[in-house]
């Protein structure tokens, strides 16, 4: 997969001008700094040198240059960065001169699998590298930061320890089966080897969901024609995205866009309306769209124009909505008193029994808390719970598994059930067999010994220069 003994280099920072990292590992670190780099570097010392980027005989830029000696580095290997500021037309010709030296592009995640490789850190928590840079809300990134930590890797290496006994004593117990010596009697066995499955269980049923976290919450809007919901998606997004008329079906499509509401990314989109005309081929497949996105949606906000009078048509979109996810949202506002504003708030909150805020898309009153309204939905809604473990982070002990950590984990919790049964009747060997292979499956999140492909599929993810 990887050739570990070549010197790689690649630009680790975004590609956009301004502040450029680019980042050397192997053995001929040294000498693929020198050229590049000056003044040259003599010794091998770890630190932060000052000097400039030769780019050609012409130009050159003020760098910083750093050192990071074996195995004291992200790699384990000898590794230095050089900062410096550039457009990528210049940065580009730094990385050719020093490929040129001798150095080769660097693969996706070929750093990271370079540490992995040289026990800087588990397989697990080189996973998560890549989960940190690509997160795109503070719920995946804390998730990452959970498997960055190590934290998956302590429980299952407590978890491991515990089989491996289970394993030794019930060995022991097979060599020595012509003595009078009983090391582990059938009961004790069963007994620990339920409670290691039922500490597998809870792992699982602990644990966050990594992926139930990583796509980002979608919050649909649904109402009525000309209930404001265009200019809703407006105010919350902060341009306009939506089409906004006083004509009646503007919106044919779902229109979407992304916006931060709490503390994630969400997004939001808003749709044709759910009621149609017969015989409107148009109408009725934008109604079917709608449908379709709004029964996908984590939340729905529900739109009601306050400012007239009947709500009959409300009350039908209403009820083909599913109401544990809906958020009302009180429109124009403006439009009223403060008299008539309370009056038709309280006839809203009564037919629909739910609460409105009162929102105005024209002056702004009402938006910002009805944001916080809707990132609160959100937090409460999505993954079951996951991402409202994940807010309340001090008081909770959950791990974060990814798809892979899932699989290995329940193929561990089976074979430990398997085994329980088979050393209940009798067939030692069989679970002496089974116990080996839930030990494989835990080494197998954190340690070496796992299938080249796996590797190769794991670090394919990741952007070149991590």
């Amino acid at each position: 997969m990887y050739s570990p003994d070549d010197t790689i280099a690649a630009v680790s920072s975004p590609g956009s001008t301004g502040r450029v990292i680019v980042r050397i590992s192997g053995a001929d670190t040294l000498e693929r700094v020198n050229d590049i780099f000056t003044p040259p570097v003599e010794t091998d010392s770890p630190g932060v040198k000052l000097g400039k980027v030769a780019v050609d005989h012409q130009l050159r830029l003020d760098a910083n240059l750093y050192v990071f000696v074996a195995p004291r580095s992200y790699t384990g290997q000898m590794m230095a960065e050089i900062h410096f500021e550039a457009n990528p037309s210049i940065t580009e010709m730094v990385i050719e001169k020093i490929l040129l030296g001798g150095a080769r592009p660097a693969g996706p995640g070929e750093f990271t699998a370079r540490g992995f490789l040289n026990g800087k850190m588990d397989l697990a928590q080189a996973e998560a590298v890549n989960e940190v840079i690509t997160s795109s809300n503070k719920f995946q990134l804390f998730a990452a930061e959970q498997l960055l930590s190590g934290s998956l890797s302590r429980s299952v290496s407590r978890i491991r320890s515990r089989v491996m006994d289970c394993l030794s004593l019930l060995e022991a117990g097979m060599d020595f089966s012509g003595e009078d010596i009983e090391f582990m009697s059938v009961e004790q066995g069963v007994e620990r080897l339920n409670g290691i499955e039922s500490e597998l269980e809870q792992l699982l049923s602990g644990s966050i969901g990594y992926e139930s976290v990583v796509d980002m919450p979608v919050v649909g809007l649904a109402g009525a024609t000309n209930a404001g919901k265009s200019s809703l998606l407006n105010a919350i997004v902060g341009t306009d995205r939506s089409i906004v008329s006083a004509e009646q079906k503007t919106t044919r499509d779902v229109l979407t866009a992304v916006v931060q509401l709490g503390d994630c990314d969400c997004v939001l989109f808003d749709c044709a309306g759910l009621v149609t005309e017969s015989g409107d081929i148009l109408d009725e497949l934008s109604r079917s769209a709608a449908v379709e996105a709004l029964q996908k949606a984590l939340v729905v906000v529900f739109c009601v124009d306050l400012a007239k009078p009947d709500l009959a048509a409300d009350a039908e979109i209403f009820n083909q909505l599913q109401s544990e996810k809906l958020v009302g949202a009180g429109m124009k506002s403006d439009l009223l008193s403060e008299r008539a504003l309370a009056e038709r708030l309280d006839a809203a909150e009564e037919l629909f029994s739910m609460e409105f805020i009162a929102t105005s898309a024209k002056n702004g009153a009402g938006i910002e808390r009805f944001r916080d309204k809707i990132g609160r939905r959100v937090v409460e809604l999505a993954g079951g719970g996951q991402i409202g473990r994940l807010k309340f982070r001090e008081t909770s002990g959950s791990v974060a598994l990814t798809a892979r950590h899932k699989q290995v984990v329940c193929e561990a919790a089976e074979n430990i059930r398997q085994a329980a049964r088979q050393l209940a009747a009798g067939g030692d060997e069989v679970a002496a067999m089974m116990l080996r292979a839930a030990y494989q499956s835990l080494c197998d999140i954190e340690q070496q010994s796992v299938d080249e492909q796996i590797l190769t599929n794991i670090f394919s993810r990741f952007c070149v220069g991590k």
